[in-house]
């Protein structure tokens, strides 16, 4: 699979996250995007959490788009540093990886009241903080890298533009819950612009893979004895 396949493993990924998150919100009765936590589209139980009605028909949706958007993000990952060469590729994977174990967490692990109770609800915070960190650190090394001439395929300062503002839409969203009198913007913005950064990166960086002249890989030189006389 080349740069092509790369990007339309981006796109989709971005667009299966959107998708599953707009069709549990609309059986969701008086979900607000400002309001509400993503996540709350994923919880089973009926009832009231940290304040917030929950009442979820299509939980289960939600939950599988978690689960997927790790799992195509990861796919999307590996396929691009494959089929593109350059750029950081360890420490991007590795930031993948975390992205895609945290937003897994995510779908397995509620953020709920029951979760709390068995408690377990930590993991999900956990899990949450590893995908939104994972995720725009991702995008930042990539933007760097591409900056630095050394990966053609990604963005070079959308990218770090994009993971930068997901970062501070996440202190951001840390300043409102946990210091008093503080009430910028309700929970739920700043939590979106902090994961919606990275759906946008990996959708800007899909389409721009999907426009690419693709680039065949390169054979490798053979391999020679110690007399320089090719090996055959």
């Amino acid at each position: 699979m080349g740069t092509r396949g790369a990007g339309v493993l981006w796109v989709v990924s971005a667009l299966a996250y959107v998708g599953a998150e707009a069709v549990a919100a609309s059986a969701f009765p008086g979900y607000s995007y400002a309001r509400n936590y993503i996540s709350d589209l994923g919880v089973p139980e009926v009832g009231v959490f940290q304040g917030r009605a929950i009442d979820s028909p299509l939980h289960a949706v939600m939950n599988a788009g978690f689960l997927l958007q790790g799992a195509l993000y990861l796919a999307a990952a590996v396929t691009t540093v494959r089929a593109a060469r350059g750029g950081s590729r360890g420490l991007f994977l590795s930031l993948a990886v975390v992205y895609a174990v945290g937003i897994a967490v995510v779908g397995l692990v509620h953020g709920s009241s029951a979760s709390a109770q068995n408690g377990i609800g930590g993991l999900h915070v956990v899990g949450a903080a590893m995908a939104i960190v994972g995720g725009n650190a991702a995008s930042i090394v990539a933007g760097a890298a591409a900056r630095r001439g050394r990966a053609p395929w990604a963005l070079g300062t959308v990218g770090i533009v994009l993971g930068a503002a997901g970062l501070l839409a996440l202190l951001m969203l840390q300043v409102d819950t946990r210091v008093p009198g503080v009430d910028l913007l309700p929970d739920g913005v700043w939590e979106r612009a902090s994961v919606y950064a990275v759906t946008a990166w990996q959708l800007a960086t899909g389409l721009r893979l999907l426009r690419r002249p693709e680039v065949p890989r390169q054979p490798r030189p053979p391999q020679t004895a110690g007399s320089g006389a090719p090996i055959r």
